[in-house]
């Protein structure tokens, strides 16, 4: 079977919307997929103990995607085995009047996970130069510019600059960053939202707003592309997996995350040879009582 994750779905290169499926048409099965993700999730919990005890070294995973592309669920699948006190997953909604005293990057800087950790953004930095690309009249919320003529294309090179500086500098200090974007199709993404209006239970999830979102799905397509193309580097590369099977979704993601801890190197701490005769010392005494 072909599941070789990172090497399918990491841009390494030129990148296209269009080379890159929403739908995964390899022979694993949906079964299989979960017992998969069952065995993947055992090996996860292994890795954030190394991460944990290692304590030399974090990773931050970043999640985009359109609207009802499951990122939520996604979390929950991948993560809802690992030890709450070493990871955090941090939401960002629209920025709040603090937020916005501060540059574009300071809610996130500050949100970053501590060594030992795993950080998950669901969104992220990116919304600045993709939903803030597509409405532009955002940025005027910072205070620093007065007019959406400014935001010419300079201004949004400054904002990529921006992002892979802030992504090498997290490299280059013990983080490795693993950005996901989930590849919903537009007709998955109508079925789910009438999901969500017709399931009571799911009524809280739709807002009418996603509708005038999902108008704009073009104008998205392209400010990810873009996006995607200006900072997938090997400090930080983009994976963009297909995101019509949830369940091909996280299997997907928790073999490239797995992947990308495993190359970290974790390892549990040596014992000094006073501590381990301490050790000795002490399982004698126990074992004495």
């Amino acid at each position: 079977m072909d599941l070789d994750f990172t090497d399918n779905f990491i841009v390494d290169g030129k990148f296209s919307m269009e080379d890159f499926s929403t739908k995964y048409e390899g022979k694993l099965s949906k079964d299989d997929g979960k017992k998969m993700l069952a065995e993947e999730q055992e090996k996860l919990r292994e890795l954030q103990e190394r991460l944990y005890s290692d304590g030399s070294q974090s990773i931050l995973i970043v999640l985009q995607a359109m609207d009802a592309a499951g990122k939520d669920s996604l979390i929950k699948h991948v993560f809802g085995g690992v030890n709450p006190q070493g990871c955090s997953v941090t939401s960002f909604k629209t920025p709040n009047d603090k937020e916005y005293d501060h540059d574009f990057l300071w809610r996130h800087y500050i949100a970053l996970p501590a060594k030992g950790k795993i950080g998950i953004f669901n969104r992220s930095h990116y919304e600045s130069v993709l939903v803030c690309k597509v409405h532009p009249e955002y940025n005027l919320n910072e205070k620093v510019w007065k007019d959406v003529d400014d935001f010419d294309d300079d201004f949004w090179q400054d904002r990529y600059e921006s992002i892979r500086n802030f992504e090498k500098h997290l490299a280059e200090n013990g983080t490795t960053i693993i950005k996901i974007f989930l590849n919903v199709s537009q007709k998955e993404q109508k079925k789910r939202f009438l999901d969500r209006i017709n399931e009571e239970d799911k009524n809280w999830k739709f807002s009418a707003a996603d509708l005038a979102e999902r108008a704009l799905w073009d104008e998205y397509m392209k400010a990810y592309e873009e996006a995607i193309n200006e900072t997938s580097k090997d400090y930080a590369p983009w994976y963009v997996i297909p995101a019509d099977s949830k369940w091909f979704t996280r299997v997907a993601a928790i073999q490239i995350i797995i992947d990308a801890m495993e190359k970290m190197d974790l390892k549990y701490p040596k014992l000094s040879e006073k501590e381990t005769l301490a050790l000795e010392d002490a399982k004698k005494k126990l074992e004495s009582e």
